[in-house]
C-alpha cells in the first residue's frame, strides 16, 4: 500500500506512476486521496487542540478544588465536559474518514519503478537477456501433452476423475523427476545463502492483505468459508508473512528465505492453448526464494535474485531469456519485475517459469515490515521475491526438449536426485 506522506509530497511523481501502470483515473483518484487526508488531518488536530484544552481545563479545576472554590470549578467543569464532547464527535469523523481513506489506497497499485519501459502489455515488454539455442527435434517430436501418455508420467484424465480439471497425477518416474526437480532446487537455495523454511499453505486474511493478494485477488483464491482460511498462491505469502509486525535489527540483514509448497490458483476464465496440459494448472508445485532488504540495497538485491535463477535453468540444460515487465504488464504489487521464459521446442513457444519482483515497501508497509536504522529512527524495509522455480512449464520444457527415440533425456545435473538418466 503506497504511503499518504509520499503521495502528499509527491503528488505529479505518484500520478504519472500510476498512468504508467495503465491505472483508471489516476489524477482523480490521487486528488481524492489527498483531500480525504486534508479533511482527516485538520479534523485531527480539532480533536487535538479540544483534548488539550480540556486536560488544562482538568488542571485548573484540581486547583480550584484544592483552592477551596468549589463553585468556579463545577463551573469550568461544565465547559471541560462540552469539550470533551466534541472531542468524541471529532474522534468518530476522523475514523469515518481514515477508513474512506485506506479502503481507497487499497484500490491502488504499487508506483513502478523508473527502470520500467512504458508499455501496455506483453507485447510491449523488453528482452533483456537470452541464453541458449533451441534444440533441433524431429519432425515426430510430440508436445508434452502426448508425451506423459506416452511414457505414463502424469495422468491428467485421473486428477479429473479424483478433484477436477487442473489437477493432475504425478506417476513413476514422473513423480520421481518432480520430487528431484524440488529437491535440486532447495539444495541450490541453501548453497546461495537462503534459510528453508516449510510454511503452511493455508492463511489467515491478515496475511493476504499484508503480501497484496487481498483484496486485490480474492477471487483468483481458493476460500475455505467455515474456518475463514485461504489456500495459498504462492509461498511468497506465508514467508513473507513471517516478519508482519516485527521490527528487524540492523544486523540481520539481508534476510534470504526459500520455501517449497504447493500452490493453488482458480485461473478462472483461462482457457485455449496456453492452458493446454502442464502450462496452467489449479495445483502445482513451487520453490520460492523471498529476500527482506534495506532500501538502498534492494536493486542490487534483484539483480542478484534474477541471476540466480538464471543460474538454475543453465544448470538444467534449458533456453531461455529474460524480459524486463512494462508498466502495463506488471502485477499490482510490483515495483519492477523480471520474467524469465524457457523455449518449450515441441509447442515453439515460451513458457514463463518464473517472475522475479521487487516491491520497495509497498508490502511492508502493508506489513508494518520495519527496521531501526543506523540513524536510530524506524524506516519500511524493500521486499523482494522470485520463483525458483515453479515446475509445470520446467517439466513440460524438459520432456519437451530432451526427446529422443530412446526416451526422455534427463538433464546431469538432475541424476544424483533422479538415479535414472532416462525416462523409457
Amino acid at each position: 500500500m503506497l504511503q499518504v506522506q509520499f503521495i502528499r509530497e509527491n503528488q505529479q511523481e505518484a500520478i504519472k506512476g500510476l498512468k504508467k501502470k495503465l491505472f483508471p483515473n489516476a489524477e482523480q483518484v490521487v486528488n481524492e486521496i489527498l483531500q480525504l487526508d486534508s479533511q482527516r488531518r485538520q479534523l485531527q488536530k480539532q480533536q487535538d487542540d479540544k483534548l488539550a484544552q480540556s486536560n488544562q481545563l482538568s488542571k485548573e479545576i484540581g486547583l480550584l478544588m484544592k483552592a477551596g472554590k468549589k463553585g468556579e470549578a463545577e463551573a469550568l467543569k461544565e465547559e471541560a465536559k462540552k469539550l470533551s464532547d466534541e472531542a468524541k464527535i471529532l474522534v468518530e469523523q476522523v475514523s469515518v474518514l481514515e477508513e474512506k481513506l485506506k479502503n481507497l489506497l487499497l484500490t491502488v497499485p504499487n508506483l513502478p519503478s523508473k527502470l520500467v519501459p512504458e508499455g501496455r502489455d506483453s507485447d510491449d515488454n523488453e528482452i533483456v537477456y537470452h541464453h541458449g539455442k533451441a534444440p533441433a527435434l524431429p519432425e515426430t517430436a510430440l508436445p508434452h501433452w502426448e508425451l506423459i501418455v506416452k511414457y505414463d508420467i502424469i495422468d491428467f484424465e485421473l486428477g479429473n476423475k479424483v478433484t477436477g480439471a487442473g489437477f493432475p497425477f504425478y506417476k513413476g518416474k514422473g513423480a520421481k523427476l518432480q520430487r528431484a526437480l524440488i529437491n535440486f532446487f532447495l539444495d541450490e537455495a541453501e548453497k546461495a545463502g537462503y534459510t528453508e523454511v516449510q510454511p503452511p499453505i493455508l492463511i489467515n486474511k491478515d496475511s493476504g492483505f499484508g503480501t497484496g493478494q487481498l483484496p486485490d485477488k480474492d477471487g483468483q483464491m481458493y476460500y475455505i468459508s467455515q474456518d475463514d482460511f485461504y489456500l495459498i498462491p504462492t509461498a511468497e505469502v506465508p514467508i513473507t508473512n513471517m516478519y508482519r509486525d516485527v521490527i528487524i535489527k540492523a544486523k540481520d540483514f539481508p534476510i534470504k528465505m526459500v520455501g517449497y509448497t504447493p500452490c493453488f490458483r482458480r485461473e478462472a476464465g483461462s482457457w485455449g492453448a496456453d492452458v493446454r496440459g502442464l502450462n496452467r494448472l489449479h495445483q502445482f508445485d513451487k520453490v520460492e526464494i523471498v529476500q527482506i532488504q534495506r532500501p538502498e540495497d534492494s536493486y542490487a538485491t534483484l539483480e542478484e535474485m534474477r541471476t540466480y535463477v538464471q543460474g538454475l535453468l543453465e544448470k538444467l540444460e534449458l533456453p531461455y531469456r529474460v524480459l524486463k515487465l512494462c508498466g502495463g504488464d506488471m502485477s499490482f504489487t510490483s515495483a519492477l519485475t523480471y520474467d524469465l521464459e524457457v523455449y518449450s521446442a515441441a509447442q515453439k513457444r515460451w513458457l514463463e517459469v518464473s517472475s522475479v519482483s521487487n516491491f520497495e515497501t509497498f508490502q511492508a508497509n502493508r506489513l508494518k515490515l520495519r527496521y531501526r536504522g543506523e540513524d536510530k529512527k524506524i524506516h519500511l524495509a524493500h521486499t523482494l521475491n522470485g520463483s525458483a522455480l515453479a515446475l509445470p512449464r520446467i517439466m513440460a520444457a524438459l520432456l519437451e526438449n530432451n526427446q529422443t527415440q530412446e526416451g526422455i533425456r534427463i538433464p546431469e545435473v538432475l541424476h544424483p536426485y533422479t538415479k535414472f538418466e532416462i525416462i523409457s
